[in-house]
């Protein structure tokens, strides 16, 4: 079988592995942040799930006009969004008390909610998936550099520098830079910033949750 868009396919790919991977060993991590552990695993299994979806999309549905192309984008778009939100999710616990939480959550809830039926109504570029998840992640950045300059822990530190990273990556591949247009295009390389931003951003996971740094 041929690979449409080898290199987007393959490190899409394997960035399902190592999302698989940070979330399978957070979940087994002893901690009383239960919740926060679990929103965290939350976010890696959805960016897998996503990297699952947009690697097949590129590598192996020929036909982008196709129904399963439509299908299999918009559920990578989708699970964008569950990352999204859990990162919103993460941000509120460590940021709010349980009263302002519960509002503010039933709040992004309801805005997913309709960011899914926008991208099911075919409004289903990237770009819309970054106009949803930008919020998230200048959010997070945010509660992440605050904690950072009130406790000084290299967690912290670790948590807003995967999220700039994340940032810097999606302007990459909206620009369209690739280090090799044909090889290495613009989603490739994406992906590979993309790699050790989840890994900077697992350190912050396993520091916030255990209260220490791994």
């Amino acid at each position: 079988m041929t690979i449409a868009e080898p290199a987007v396919t393959l490190t899409d790919y394997g960035l399902v592995l190592e999302c698989v991977t940070l979330a399978f060993l957070l979940s087994r991590q002893n901690t009383k942040a239960t919740g926060l552990r679990n929103w965290f695993i939350v976010f890696f299994c959805a960016l897998g799930f996503s990297a699952f979806m947009g690697g097949t999309a590129h590598g192996f549905i020929y036909d982008k006009t196709s129904l399963l192309h439509t299908v299999v984008w918009d559920l990578t778009l989708i699970g964008i969004g569950v990352v999204s939100l859990a990162a919103w999710m993460v941000g509120l616990i460590l940021s709010s008390s349980s009263n302002v939480r519960q509002w503010l959550s039933s709040f992004v809830i309801a805005v997913f909610i309709v960011y899914c039926g926008v991208v099911i109504q075919k409004m289903n570029t990237f770009l819309v998936a970054i106009v949803f998840y930008l919020p998230a992640t200048l959010f997070l950045f945010t509660v992440f550099l605050l904690r950072y300059l009130k406790q000084r822990r290299l967690f912290l530190l670790s948590g807003f520098s995967g999220l700039l990273l994340t940032i810097v990556a999606a302007g990459i591949q909206q620009s369209g830079y690739g280090l090799r247009p044909i090889w290495f295009d613009h989603n490739a390389l994406y992906h590979l910033i993309q790699a050790v931003a989840i890994l900077l951003l697992f350190h912050a996971a396993r520091g916030l949750t255990v209260g220490e740094d791994p």
